[in-house]
């Protein structure tokens, strides 16, 4: 008789069980399936590109976001962890593949661009050594790829680690563009009813649905990302949304310091 479940982790560990293991993309377990990911690179995966997103690189232009820290979660091959230190930000990024962040690696050599790389879970041991706090993190392809009960991770992981008056960026899946509509509790359903246990590829979202999840974040922009032609120096694909978040200098109802009369 198992009477082990004690805190948030454990709970979350045992949901994670209810997935089946080759469903598994978001632990250090699930290494191994994003490794085969990237295993041929000459694959025609809009990703593998070396381009930084569009939105990215329109509020870097705009001055928006200014250099300083920055993490990269899901980095895959680097791309946008290279254009954000060709752009004088210190970088950190991490992925759960070995064979991405060799590939990220490679082509920081081959910049000359200084990334310091990370291979593991964000949310698990990995994420001790991403100390912060970042003027921004950013985040292209990752967050859709988590089950529902791990976003208190995500969140977890970004309540540390963003430094007050920090940007959060994001490209996820569009609801309508790419990515399971279920609702979340349908993911849990069917484990209980013995069904097939997976994310069915990745899950959509709404805008509302992304301002609820980082409510406690002020939002400065969410748009679809802008398709970009062949050619293109930027990376673009439109059934992505891209959001902005702004963390505020210090929490809503937080009392200002006190200051000598």
């Amino acid at each position: 008789m198992d009477r082990d479940i004690r805190t948030v982790d454990d709970v979350l560990r045992l949901l994670d069980g209810l997935f089946a293991p080759e469903a598994d993309r978001w632990t250090d377990g699930g290494s191994g399936w994003w490794d085969g990911f990237y295993d041929d690179r000459t694959r025609p995966v809009p990703f593998f590109t070396a381009k930084p997103d569009e939105n990215l690189a329109a509020h870097l232009d705009t001055g928006l976001l200014r250099p300083g820290r920055a993490l990269d979660l899901g980095c895959g091959p680097g791309r946008n962890a290279l254009h954000l230190a060709a752009r004088g930000f210190t970088v950190d990024a991490v992925d759960l593949s070995p064979r991405a962040v060799d590939w990220a690696a490679e082509r920081a050599r081959a910049a000359g661009a200084e990334v310091r790389l990370h291979c593991g879970d964000a949310f698990g041991a990995a994420g001790a050594a991403l100390s912060g706090p970042y003027d921004l993190v950013y985040d292209s392809g990752c967050f859709h790829h988590l089950p529902p009960h791990r976003r208190v991770s995500y969140l977890a992981l970004l309540d540390r680690v963003l430094a007050p008056g920090g940007h959060f960026g994001l490209a996820c899946f569009a609801s309508g563009g790419m990515g399971s509509e279920l609702p979340d509790a349908a993911f849990y359903r069917a484990a209980a009813g013995g069904a097939p246990r997976g994310l069915q590829g990745g899950l959509a979202y709404t805008p509302d649905a992304l301002r609820r999840i980082f409510t406690g974040l002020t939002e400065v922009e969410l748009r679809r990302m802008r398709e970009q032609p062949d050619g293109s120096a930027l990376f673009g694909k439109d059934f992505l949304w891209t959001a902005l978040f702004r963390r505020e200098e210090r929490d809503p109802g937080t009392a200002a310091p006190a200051r000598n009369p």
